[in-house]
């Protein structure tokens, strides 16, 4: 006799990694992929110039403004925005065939393109990192070196309203001061858990 349950196959999931800047999701994606985790990990698009320690093709797909525009009259991005001036966008092709794959696959966005694809992919997984209060937040964001004082206060206007957007969100996690690993361990346990689910999330792009 077969059961339901033989026959079940685990659908690949579409996990987005989401919060306000300054919460720490670019750091739980990096050391996600330094333990090495089975996922497909996306790599955005970009117009914006590429730093000095960044890779092309590892950290982001760094093209010009032309290049952006074309990629989006083609309908190559799933999703794109202007965060912080800059154009992101996540391509399509990329992640069809990580889940074709029947890989996981993990985007990092800001709260906006997390919302976005939300309404295109309803199935997705969205987690929101967050700090343990918004003055710890503003804090994390006010000691940044690399920006002006007007650019750290748009990022802190912006990452204000962004605490206030978490009910759009499947899971809430606190990413706190030292604790990177633990915040990396709750992310792997909230996907383990999703795969162990009767009814599985299944992703249509």
């Amino acid at each position: 006799m077969t059961t339901g349950y033989e026959t079940r196959k685990i659908q690949p999931l579409l996990i987005v990694i989401s919060g306000p800047s300054g919460a720490g999701k670019d750091s739980v994606v990096k050391r996600m992929k330094e333990r090495g985790l089975p996922f497909h990990f996306v790599v955005t698009a970009t117009n914006r110039p590429r730093r000095v320690d960044e890779v092309h093709g590892k950290d982001y797909w760094f093209v010009t403004g032309e290049e952006f525009t074309r990629m989006i009259g083609n309908n190559e991005l799933i999703e794109h925005s202007i965060v912080y001036g800059d154009h992101k966008g996540i391509p399509r092709e990329q992640v069809m065939q990580a889940l074709a794959s029947g890989k996981d696959v993990i985007m990092r966005l800001d709260v906006q393109g997390a919302e976005t694809i939300r309404k295109l992919v309803p199935e997705a997984l969205l987690i929101f990192i967050a700090t343990e209060s918004e003055q710890e937040l503003v804090e994390r964001l006010s000691t940044r070196d690399s920006e002006t004082a007007a650019e750290q206060a748009l990022r802190i206007a912006t990452a204000r309203k962004e605490l206030n957007r978490v009910e759009a969100f499947d899971y809430l996690i606190i990413n706190r001061e030292a604790h990177l690993d633990d915040t990396v361990e709750k992310v792997r346990s909230i996907i383990e858990a999703e795969h162990l689910k009767v009814c599985h999330r299944k992703v249509t792009l």
